[in-house]
């Protein structure tokens, strides 16, 4: 059984071998978009879950950067299943669209973009209780890719990596004012003892498609909340397409008094029905 396929610009091709032209500058300048999905179900139903919302996104995020996608979303889609039908072992799906190739600079070519679908990795598994660590520096709420999923992820690379060497799975952001914002990948949610509260979009978060999702199953409320009374909220949780709902059980050096509680439960229990229920909500 293979565990990873790509899809180049329509037509498969070998994951180990190089594909892009070397002045691609979604490799020279990070001039690119992209979404992530988890694969579910087995056998011949194998497919990525909702499709349909991160096509929209990747084009949402494609327009915010005057980056025009250059295949349909049939094709897309159909991209996405003939990866899965390559690897079925895959747990995870990338679809990447680039500018193209270029000047050794920060101008646009006037190539054609690409596209490119790569199914891999094994099904994600990530532990209840994580733990979180404030990242040194903000996510600018108003900067020009602000709520753009652009495959410029240096800073998002950086503050993961400051997480892990403190004994971490995930960093989460303040925007500049000081207020929580996201993950590097994921979105945060917090309770009080009673409701579910996650910050807005004007903290520079990204629209998660999960987040959407768990939003749309149980009530959910918009809250500022300043970073430094992060670790003082009773439960947590992140959200992201390959972690579905996962509990928080410390950040920074502070232990939360609940973990898997009945609210984050009751969140992760709702998202595991939908995707039994529907693969493309």
């Amino acid at each position: 059984m293979s565990d990873r396929a790509a899809w180049v610009d329509g037509r498969l091709v070998d994951p180990d071998a190089p594909q892009l032209r070397v002045d691609d500058h979604g490799v020279l300048t990070g001039d690119g978009v992209f979404e992530t999905m988890v694969a579910v179900g087995a056998g011949g139903n194998r497919a990525a879950f909702a499709v349909g919302r991160h096509l929209r996104r990747l084009r949402r995020s494609a327009a915010a950067l005057a980056l025009e996608v250059p295949r349909s979303d049939a094709e897309l889609r159909d991209a996405i299943d003939r990866c899965l039908r390559a690897a079925p072992g895959a747990g995870v799906v990338r679809l990447t669209v680039t500018s193209g190739g270029g000047p050794l600079s920060s101008v646009r070519g006037d190539r054609a973009g690409s596209a490119i679908v790569v199914a891999g990795d094994g099904p994600p598994a990530h532990q209840s209780g994580t733990a979180v660590a404030v990242a040194p520096f903000p996510r600018n709420e108003r900067g020009a890719t602000t709520g753009v999923k652009t495959t410029s992820y240096a800073e998002n690379v950086l503050a993961l990596r400051q997480a892990r060497a403190r004994g971490a799975s995930e960093a989460v952001f303040a925007d500049t004012r000081d207020r929580v914002s996201e993950g590097t990948g994921t979105n945060i949610f917090w309770t009080d003892g009673t409701a579910i509260h996650t910050p807005p979009l004007d903290t520079g978060c990204l629209a998660g498609v999960t987040r959407e999702l768990v939003m749309e199953l149980v009530d959910v409320t918009e809250t500022h909340l300043m970073v430094a009374e992060l670790c003082r909220v009773p439960e947590a949780f992140l959200t992201s397409s390959t972690r579905g709902v996962q509990s928080i059980g410390r950040i920074d050096d502070t232990d939360l008094p609940v973990v898997d509680g009945e609210l984050t439960r009751a969140a992760a229990q709702a998202l595991r029905r939908l995707m039994a229920d529907d693969i493309d909500p």
